[in-house]
């Protein structure tokens, strides 16, 4: 899923080479894509792009008249900027926004159509698609902890939970987790005020990082190969590759449609954390500690 450094890198883009020039046209080629009923699409055409701001993980690209097109990538969707006019694909394109000199396509890997248009006319409607979380790079730590533990719920839930923590999904919160030694199954109303102040540090220090990685990746073109695994990640998407800090093979969880990866040493205290698929392979013998894993 596309997240906040990702997401900051479109808006950027997308303002970059289409601001000020009015899109010209929104083509829909899947009919379940726009989610809204007003205003409508015709509403949005000719209209000049006067900004391009971040909600979350949703794009928001703002048209002179108070009109909103928020765009939600969900898990599979991906932007792709093209030639003016560019024909949608036909299995993967969901819409097209045609500005005079790009035409930016929605398209959506998998088949479980989750991404969505929604267009919107004023500031106050465009607030009913905001989840509510903090900004981790705006909030200061006292915010920052206060959101994290407002309900009891494991450390990786709550950083992704968008309505306490905006704009972290699963891959910057692995790396958040193992930038500031937390296990992702710490309960957050257990973690102490120091723990806290870890957390909030390396939330600012991991996402100013990789959005700054991404900005020089992309340069003056457009993200074309957006992904949740990067070589340069300490433990996401890095299962049994040594932890750049300490060597030690990193670790998951996996769950139906995600994984938490760790570092044992760094993380857990040495503790490899029960995993339902690989307890119920492995049963007794599922190693418990990295000292077993290691036997």
């Amino acid at each position: 899923m596309p997240e906040l450094p990702d997401v900051v890198v479109y808006c950027e883009r997308i303002g970059a080479l289409a601001g000020g020039t009015p899109l010209q046209r929104l083509r829909l080629a899947s009919p379940w894509v726009l989610r809204s009923v007003e205003p409508p699409v015709d509403a949005v055409e000719g209209r000049a792009l006067a900004g391009v701001r971040r909600l979350g993980k949703r794009i928001v690209l703002e048209l002179e008249g108070g009109l909103f097109v928020v765009i939600h990538l969900m898990v599979a969707g991906r932007l792709r900027r093209r030639d003016p006019g560019a024909a949608i694909p036909k299995k993967r394109g969901l819409a097209a926004l045609d500005f005079p000199a790009h035409t930016f396509l929605l398209t959506e890997e998998g088949t479980r159509k989750r991404a969505s248009i929604h267009l919107v006319r004023g500031e106050a409607a465009l607030t009913a698609h905001d989840p509510g979380g903090v900004e981790p790079l705006e909030a200061d730590a006292a915010a920052f902890a206060a959101a994290l533990t407002r309900e009891r719920h494991t450390l990786k839930r709550a950083l992704t939970d968008p309505a306490l923590i905006s704009g972290i999904g699963g891959a910057y919160a692995d790396e958040i987790m193992h930038r500031s030694r937390l296990s992702p199954l710490a309960r957050t109303d257990r973690l102490a005020p120091e723990d806290l102040a870890r957390l909030h540090a390396a939330a600012r220090e991991v996402l100013t990082e990789w959005v700054d990685r991404l900005r020089a990746d992309v340069g003056d073109g457009f993200p074309e190969k957006v992904t949740a695994f990067h070589p340069g990640m300490a433990v996401h998407g890095r299962y049994g590759q040594p932890c750049p800090v300490c060597g030690a093979p990193v670790q998951r969880i996996v769950h139906a449609d995600d994984e938490d990866d760790y570092c044992p040493r760094c993380q857990t205290g040495g503790r490899i954390l029960a995993d339902r698929a690989r307890s119920r392979l492995l049963k007794d013998d599922r190693p418990k500690t990295l000292k077993d894993l290691e036997g």
